[in-house]
């Protein structure tokens, strides 16, 4: 139930930054809310089996795979911190919209009508931590909670 909720949370603030604090997402942005969804997921089959079978593996389970997933939403946003700080090129995606440009005409609406949100200039930042830097601290803390917790549980039923 806390890993739901702390990732309900989590998710909560960069949806509210987005769409009352109108910071507009990138890319890459986007892709650090996926492993959010998925450890919400994770969190409510892993409350549910908790309470039906408490004496199971398999909600200390759920909260290691949790923790795992964590872990790689750790990665997505280490490697948005490391286009922030031009240390590697971010995606394709991480500028322009995509698009078929077949004439200049083609290519002057693309631009007239996507705003162009970069990967490499973040949108908000504090203490000089962007927001990517901040979730990367939040991922490694969740997954550290998920992961002991899970192993926690294991070894105070194998005693």
């Amino acid at each position: 139930a806390f890993i739901a909720a702390a990732s309900a949370a989590v998710l909560g603030t960069a949806l509210g930054s987005q769409f009352i604090g109108g910071l507009r997402p990138c890319e890459l942005c986007h892709w650090q809310r996926y492993p959010y969804v998925a450890t919400i997921l994770l969190g409510i089959a892993g409350a549910v089996l908790a309470r039906r079978a408490p004496r199971g593996n398999a909600a200390p389970a759920l909260a290691a795979l949790a923790g795992l997933v964590f872990l790689a939403g750790a990665g997505i946003a280490f490697f948005h911190v490391g286009v922030e700080y031009k240390w590697w090129e971010g995606t394709n995606a991480c500028g322009a919209g995509g698009g078929t440009i077949q004439s200049i005409d083609d290519l002057r609406r693309m631009l007239e009508s996507a705003p162009i949100v970069r990967c490499d200039e973040p949108a908000w930042s504090m203490a000089g931590i962007s927001m990517a830097g901040y979730n990367m601290l939040v991922s490694l803390a969740l997954a550290a909670i998920a992961l002991l917790g899970a192993r926690r549980t294991w070894s105070s039923r194998s005693s």
